[in-house]
């Protein structure tokens, strides 16, 4: 997939420049770029980019503030965070708020623009070993719901889905990417996509990192 409008937001100047010089190397239009938490998303609300690739760590506010502040502003926003550490309650942290996807900094180009591909598409990207962490988490958040609320946030009934997208939204919930799902199921890549996004709209879900615990929130995932 090229040609998205991508921002990116770190405070190494050096770091900042080279991967937006790789993005639009790639084919992707740098909307905006940033160093500082707020200053990001005040200019994200004017530059719309599709997708975010956003630093954990910044001078002024945290990663995770700016995820919020993204998602107030541009609640179809992708977030792909950075890092120099796999520290683990910040990955949670990431997730929860928001994030689609979580890499570390040591990621080499090709695999950074792989991320960002798949984060762009919905799927949830992380750092190898990060993966079984949040579906772990994701369980205990099913296992153990807010207050005054249930685990599937308060629906009685959920939306009728198809025999197929719930096959999909079950293998959605294992953790497997959508070309591991297509070869499991014999559909396209194409097919599985088109499934997801179906699944989405009836649910009114935003990406596939939520889609993922609304379906282990109902035990697709066993």
């Amino acid at each position: 997939m090229t040609g998205m409008r991508v921002m990116v937001v770190d405070d190494h100047p050096m770091w900042r420049e080279g991967v937006a010089r790789d993005l639009t190397e790639a084919g992707h239009l740098v909307v905006a770029t940033s160093g500082e938490g707020r200053q990001a998303v005040r200019v994200a609300a004017a530059a719309r980019p599709d997708l975010v690739v956003l630093d954990l760590q910044l001078p002024d506010i945290s990663g995770v503030e700016v995820i919020h502040g993204l998602r107030a502003a541009l609640p179809r926003v992708r977030v792909l965070m950075l890092s120099a550490s796999g520290e683990q309650q910040g990955v949670l942290d990431a997730v929860k708020a928001g994030a689609t996807g979580y890499l570390l900094k040591s990621a080499g180009p090709a695999e950074f623009l792989d991320a960002v591909r798949r984060t762009a598409a919905g799927e949830p990207v992380f750092t190898p070993g990060l993966a079984g962490l949040v579906l772990g988490e994701y369980r205990r958040l099913a296992a153990d719901p807010p207050a005054g609320g249930t685990a599937d946030g308060g629906h009685d009934a959920a939306p009728r889905l198809t025999e197929r997208e719930t096959e999909v939204l079950r293998l959605v919930a294992k953790g497997l990417s959508y070309k591991q799902i297509a070869g499991r199921l014999g559909l396209s890549h194409r097919t599985v996509q088109n499934h997801v996004q179906n699944t989405l709209g009836k649910l009114q879900l935003h990406n596939r990192v939520e889609l993922t615990r609304y379906a282990i929130e109902r035990g697709l995932d066993d």
